[in-house]
């Protein structure tokens, strides 16, 4: 996706035009921009952008209330939220509505290209200050919810320290398979990608897993 399709919605004129201005003058396809969350949700059912940014805060429909209706709809547009909110609830809410992007607004200028490259690749990207603050706290069962089944049986292996090799032998799929579920868990629990980082966070949420 070399050239996303956006909507960006807040309910400030100020901050819209700002966000709109610089996306504008690096490139990038505005296809909408909006002031309330009911427009905002109205036009992405009818435009399907690649790409919503979205203020969480806004008239007639929050940034999580539109993550949910696409979420229930199943309309595949990459969800970023833009937020002066630090509060946990909202993190988790994001990691359970599949929300892409979570970017606070004293960053978002900053962040806002790297952020729109991640989820463009089907990655998830989440302010530093804000993941650091709250990813030691994902690991629970709204996390775990987003998992599918193949899913949670590969994590439960992981956590008995079988290898990739090993898993897909007892499980009679590919390597290359095993790989590609433990990515897939990694972004879903956003979990850091360090060495053994998957190992230990099954290991700590092993009850979890039951």
């Amino acid at each position: 996706m070399l050239k996303p399709n956006i909507l960006i919605a807040d309910d400030h004129p100020l901050l819209l035009k700002g966000l709109e201005d610089f996306l504008k003058e690096k490139k990038y396809n505005i296809i909408a921009s909006c002031t309330d969350g009911l427009s905002a949700y109205n036009t992405i059912v009818k435009e399907k952008p690649d790409i919503a940014i979205l203020d969480i805060e806004m008239p007639n429909m929050t940034g999580i209330d539109i993550a949910k209706k696409c979420k229930r709809h199943q309309i595949n547009t990459k969800i970023v939220l833009i937020t002066l909110h630090k509060e946990k609830k909202i993190f988790e809410d994001a990691v359970k509505y599949n929300i892409q992007g979570y970017l606070l607004k004293e960053f978002a200028l900053t962040e806002i290209e790297a952020c729109i490259a991640d989820v463009c690749q089907g990655k998830s990207y989440f302010s530093e200050k804000i993941y650091k603050r709250f990813s030691h706290t994902t690991g629970d069962t709204t996390s775990i919810e987003n998992l599918t089944p193949s899913e949670i049986k590969i994590l439960r292996l992981i956590a008995d320290e079988m290898t990739s090799t090993q898993i897909a032998d007892f499980l009679s799929i590919s390597t290359r398979t095993v790989e590609k579920h433990r990515a897939n868990i990694i972004r879903k629990l956003h979990i850091d990608q360090k060495p053994n980082s998957l190992l230990i966070w099954s290991q700590k949420n092993k009850e979890l897993l039951l």
